[in-house]
């Protein structure tokens, strides 16, 4: 299809032309000053040079409507940033990393322009991955109902990652308005194209998707580059569809101030990208067709030149993070429970069942606040509700617009939901992260990006979302499907890790979680969701605070910390025990991260004794983390050695016999406590 030319050299107006010039000769003095930052310890130890990129950087940002288009940048983008509207002294307070970069306060890598009160998103460096998030943006411009797009860009190299597919294949479904613009200078880091894929054109590899426009430029040439974005956007605009725009580039310099091209790339063609220099072609064009004068290109490069001497001093003089400040926006302030500040209640009733807690907080909180939504694999398709039906009834109550199925993609569906959370603080996101906690490793890289968003973006960004896990064994469902995984996730900060044990709990922090800012990780014991044993009576409103255990038995000899399936395995040792004249006490934490460390120190203080029990493995597990915090805080009041309970270092198998030879039961939980009690 023919992209109609709405830009040229002669239909242009003058200002317009001195604007772009500006840009593109300030952009450059930047670019070719940013090393020496480096050479001088100031700073800007990363840095991706653009020169090359110049055409589609300049034709991206000017088709960016601040506060209304959403847009994320790959650490190449200087100039779109500045073409955006970002300036060259916050171009230059990211780079030498000061605590009034508006993209992080110095604490994201550098190269890496921001502005989020703009909707210029802070993305990570984890290649590409901010594709995901901008499908979950459009997700939700087309939701409500905005004219508006959301754009990537991103390099040729990064179309090689699962996640990229992903986020091309679930635009299309969606069809959805997203401009995907993939720069392509024929190289990732030193590993040449033809390594990294079948098609010269990269964008050709998708050809076959339905819905998906696929737009070629000059990315050299500003006109052509003007034009195919300006074309880009109506499509999206007009259509709702999806774009792949590929702009053919070159990289005039290394991949970064880390690399050199000179290892892997012969005279010749250094030489051959220096003659295409977009830069210098623009000004050639200029003076051709009479547009600007010599003269008026010297002052443009007079005032560039000025500008860069300004925020230069300016920046210099910028205040450097505190050392103190790194422990701000980790997590935001979670919902405060006015009514219920311990998580205890004393209501009588009907005992209703751990599903059904869950599926009833989650229908009540779709109805307090109509921005919540849901999705996952199995999650809505007739009468079926995910995998355990947890979700039962949702679509039909409230739409498939806020209830629907996602790919069995892992990472697309937790990078969606970072991206539509981006689109306005009061939507609030559930996924189920995979249909079992097992199958939940393919969302890490989207997991681990959006741990350290809120914290990356200096406060400006919280990921309000809650990952519903189905975790644990004890069903016979062996490898995949009978797994513990907290002990992996826990060294992750800025993620709150929560997993109950009783039907009353799981429903009070699902609320919390729901209505809270920031991620949540929500472990659902699923041997427990039917089980009468973790039946209880549950208040409409109830609400558990994050970091606050539950004592579910008082005792005096021994101190027993458990949380999930291990909780009725231990209180049922425990009473076994009383029997005996022992007086167990039985903590269960409800919260993994925070930690109720002050419950935990005074119940060892009462008891000088301590067992540790979970289901996950022994090794690495988190009931190391537990030792660790008592023997430190609490060492001098301990009677004996700590003790922990668990599973063997070894996957949990499929037979039964296998199973109940690896999960901690009743009776080595007995065995364990006694041998405590008679130390």
């Amino acid at each position: 299809m023919e992209i109609p030319k709405i830009y040229s050299i002669k239909k242009t107006d003058k200002e317009t032309l001195r604007k772009w010039l500006y840009l593109m000769i300030l952009g450059r003095a930047i670019d070719d000053k940013a090393p020496n930052y480096l050479k001088q310890a100031i700073g800007w130890s990363y840095h991706a040079p653009y020169a090359g990129h110049d055409g589609i950087q300049l034709a991206v940002g000017q088709h960016f409507e601040k506060n209304k288009d959403h847009i994320f940048l790959y650490y190449r983008e200087l100039l779109t940033a500045m073409s955006c509207g970002i300036t060259a002294e916050e171009i230059i307070l990211n780079g030498i990393s000061k605590s009034t970069d508006p993209s992080s306060g110095g604490r994201h890598m550098s190269n890496h322009f921001a502005k989020p009160e703009w909707n210029i998103h802070s993305t990570s460096s984890s290649t590409g991955n901010h594709a995901l998030h901008a499908v979950g943006v459009a997700r939700a411009i087309k939701y409500y109902g905005e004219k508006a797009v959301a754009i990537s860009g991103q390099g040729e190299s990064s179309v090689s990652e699962g996640y990229v597919y992903e986020a091309f294949n679930g635009a299309d479904k969606e069809e959805l308005p997203v401009i995907f613009v993939i720069q392509d200078n024929g190289y990732g880091i030193s590993v040449p194209k033809k390594d990294q894929t079948a098609n010269r054109k990269v964008a050709n590899n998708f050809t076959g998707f339905k819905n998906t426009r696929i737009i070629h430029c000059n990315g050299k040439d500003v006109f052509d580059s003007m034009n195919a974005m300006a074309e880009a956007k109506r499509y999206a605009l007009e259509e709702s569809k999806p774009v792949l725009l590929q702009a053919n580039c070159v990289r005039m310099h290394s991949h970064s101030n880390s690399d050199d091209h000179l290892l892997y790339r012969n005279e010749l063609e250094r030489n051959y990208v220096m003659e295409y220099d977009p830069l210098a072609k623009f000004e050639r064009l200029l003076l051709r067709y009479d547009r600007l004068t010599e003269e008026e290109i010297l002052e443009i490069q007079k005032a560039a030149k000025a500008e860069l001497k300004e925020a230069h001093k300016a920046a210099m003089s910028a205040p450097d993070p505190s050392p103190e400040s790194i422990y701000n926006f980790v997590l935001p302030e979670p919902y405060i429970s006015e009514k219920y500040p311990d998580g205890l209640h004393k209501e009588q009733g009907e005992k209703k069942k751990l599903i059904t807690g869950l599926n009833e907080t989650l229908k009540a909180e779709f109805s307090h606040n109509p921005d919540t939504f849901i999705w996952g694999q199995d999650m809505a398709n007739k009468d079926k509700g995910g995998i355990f039906n947890v979700s039962k009834g949702l679509q039909q109550v409230f739409g498939k617009n806020r209830v629907f199925n996602a790919p069995i993609a892992e990472d697309f569906i937790v990078g969606t939901a970072n991206g539509m959370s981006r689109y306005n603080d009061k939507i609030r996101i559930v996924v189920e992260g995979a249909e079992f906690a097992d199958y939940f490793w393919p969302a890490m890289e989207q997991y681990v990006d959006t741990s350290h968003d809120y914290w990356r973006s200096n406060g400006k960004f919280s990921p309000n979302i809650v990952i519903r896990l189905a975790s644990g064994g004890y069903i016979g469902g062996g490898m995949y499907h009978s797994q513990n995984i907290e002990g992996s996730l826990a060294n992750i900060p800025g993620v709150r890790i929560v997993y109950p044990s009783f039907a009353d709990d799981a429903a009070g922090l699902l609320r919390t979680a729901i209505r809270s800012r920031g991620l949540t990780m929500f472990m659902e014991p699923k041997a427990l969701y039917q089980d009468p044993k973790a039946a209880t009576v549950i208040p409409v409103d109830f609400e558990v605070p994050f970091g606050k255990a539950r004592i579910r038995k008082e005792g005096s000899d021994l101190t027993l910390l458990t949380y999930g399936n291990t909780t009725h395995l231990s209180l049922e040792a425990a009473n076994k025990l009383e029997n005996e004249g022992f007086s167990v006490e039985v903590i269960d934490l409800r919260s993994l991260i925070p930690l109720d460390e002050e419950t935990i120190l005074k119940s060892v203080a009462k008891t000088n004794k301590v067992l540790i029990v979970h289901e996950d493995k022994v090794f690495g597990g988190f009931g190391g983390e537990l030792s660790a915090l008592i023997t430190e805080k609490a060492f001098s009041l301990l009677d004996a050695p700590i003790k922990r309970i668990g599973s063997p270092f070894t996957p949990v198998g499929f037979s039964r016999i296998l199973e109940r030879a690896i999960l901690p039961n009743a009776d080595r939980i007995y065995t364990g406590a006694k041998e405590l009690l008679e130390y």
